[in-house]
């Protein structure tokens, strides 16, 4: 499987962004899809994960209500919007998909990672 992250970029604090990520491979419904990110200097640390059919949705407790994670099974596409950023959601960001049915923060239970995309917030 192959997790391809795009939609990154510069913006100013309290803009929003939509990342997407697009997988090559086995079939898509078959991952809870997830997004992490790792700032500078910092371990990489669980953003939202979603489970197979998009029947439920996990956060950090911190970004929860800026952030919203959903995906098209049809398109083999994760998105996570996120709305109001603030300059400490300055990151890279990536996908990544586990074999099990419902969303994990953990890292251990992610099978497949997309080499991520830079979101870089200005204050």
């Amino acid at each position: 499987v192959q997790l391809q992250a795009s939609g990154g970029g510069l913006v100013q604090a309290g803009g929003s962004l939509r990342l997407s990520c697009t997988t090559s491979g086995r079939t898509f419904s078959a991952y809870s899809m997830h997004w992490f990110r790792q700032a500078p200097g910092k371990e990489r640390e669980f953003v939202a994960g979603i489970s197979r059919s998009a029947s439920s949705t996990y956060y950090a407790a911190s970004l929860k209500g800026r952030f919203t994670i959903s995906r098209d099974n049809a398109k083999n596409t994760v998105y996570l919007q996120m709305n109001s950023l603030k300059p400490e959601d300055t990151a890279v960001y990536y996908c990544a998909a586990g074999l099990r049915r419902d969303p994990s923060s953990s890292i251990r239970d992610m099978d497949y990672w997309g080499k991520g995309t830079q979101v870089t917030v200005s204050s």
